[in-house]
């Protein structure tokens, strides 16, 4: 495997693998690699003939008071991972590397950045959708994966390609839980014990929307409640939001006919997580 921290080389490197008709795939990351990182590069591998995960903490997706400062930082951990995979390419740039002096630009999607995620991150979706935007021009990936987990972000990602004719097609891959129901994320272990056990209440709350709409229940505001009423179960979690939307457009729906996404976040400590479930209804049920 190759550590490249140049953007210069990394676009070199991807030039003469498309001018040979090599099937690239990007895994972008902000390292501190997991178990949910692992499956997207091996759905990577699966598809690809060479893959690059980039791994590089962007401080334009962290706000005001948010954990840049203590996010964590691993690289040999993460490499070790990255060479077991099979990875070709790791990405480390520095801070320098990524936003030169100078550096003016910005990419934004509006639409579906200030719901949700959006109001308690305000600047979050703008510094993501400039990065990738940025790693998918160094690298002109055919494929790059995106966990589900994060799925306001995978929405986002999908729509700014389209809408910028982007030849790359965005692969998005199941959540990878703990054998307890918890999404497995990087901020995990920020968790104390008392505090991950606490933390379970979000995958329970959104259980208990899906339940209550494979009970029959339509009304989108009586699914919420169901979910904010598990979640408030628990005192040592606060609500950000509980949401059941459109999984293309992510607006509020107000009835539950058809494909539905049930998206949640809380806070437990100092810890802030988020979580979704699909919810698969038959157009008129």
């Amino acid at each position: 495997m190759r550590i490249i921290r140049s953007p210069r080389l990394l676009a070199q490197w991807a030039d003469r693998l498309g001018r040979e008709g090599v099937r690239i795939g990007l895994v972008p990351t902000m390292g501190a690699l997991h178990a949910g990182h692992a499956s997207l590069i091996r759905r990577a591998r699966l598809t690809c003939d060479a893959v690059v995960v980039s791994l590089y903490v962007n401080p334009r997706q962290f706000g005001s008071g948010e954990d840049l400062g203590r996010y964590p930082r691993r690289l040999r951990a993460d490499a070790s991972l990255c060479r077991q995979e099979g990875v070709d390419v790791l990405f480390a740039p520095s801070d320098e590397a990524i936003y030169p002096p100078g550096f003016a630009t910005s990419v934004s999607v509006p639409s579906l950045s200030w719901r949700w995620e959006g109001q308690f991150r305000r600047s979050h979706f703008e510094g993501v959708a400039t990065v990738v935007t940025k790693l998918l021009c160094l690298v002109r990936p055919d494929d790059v994966f995106f966990g589900r987990k994060d799925y306001q972000q995978s929405v986002l990602i999908s729509r700014l390609v389209a809408d910028l004719t982007l030849r790359t097609r965005v692969v998005v891959c199941p959540t990878i839980r703990e054998p307890d129901g918890l999404a497995v994320s990087s901020r995990n272990e920020y968790l104390s014990p008392r505090h991950r056990q606490a933390a379970l209440v979000l995958s329970r709350a959104l259980r208990a929307g899906l339940s209550a709409v494979r009970q029959g229940v339509r009304e989108a505001r009586l699914v919420r409640q169901a979910m904010v009423r598990v979640a408030r179960q628990e005192p040592l979690a606060r609500v950000d939001y509980f949401a059941v939307a459109d999984p293309d457009t992510l607006e509020p729906l107000t009835r539950v006919t058809g494909p539905t996404i049930l998206l949640g976040a809380i806070r437990v400590g100092r810890v802030r997580l988020i979580d979704n479930v699909a919810v698969r209804v038959p157009r008129g049920r």
